[in-house]
């Protein structure tokens, strides 16, 4: 008898094991994954005017090649990053983004907006 409950016990958890396993990740999942065009625009401040940025968007992390890039999109498109000492938060729905940064230039503080499209 006790051995008859040990392989139904076992047989129970090795097929949801192969149901785990099989299954698709949607966590991993992200609806804005893949590469953005970023345009930053400096309102206040003595930044550069404009700067263009590739992004590349995987699993909702944000990552930039060569650069001091850390962030995240959220599911519902919220987006929060640092590029080096700088920080910017926004949305992104469907192919587009937008939102505000703040970082600094020589010491001096320095404001603006962003624009993403995806490519």
């Amino acid at each position: 008898m006790r051995f008859d409950r040990i392989r139904s016990a076992l047989s129970v958890s090795l097929i949801a094991s192969a149901a785990l396993i099989s299954a698709p990740s949607f966590a991993a999942d992200n609806a804005y994954d893949g590469l953005w065009n970023v345009t930053i625009v400096t309102k206040t401040g003595s930044c550069e005017p404009t700067a263009r940025y590739p992004l590349t968007v995987t699993e909702g992390r944000i990552t930039a090649p060569g650069a001091d890039v850390n962030g995240k999109v959220g599911r519902e498109g919220t987006v929060r990053v640092s590029i080096g000492p700088a920080f910017a938060n926004g949305q992104l729905s469907g192919n587009t983004g937008s939102g505000k940064w703040n970082g600094a230039s020589g010491g001096v503080p320095c404001s603006g907006r962003w624009e993403a499209s995806r490519q």
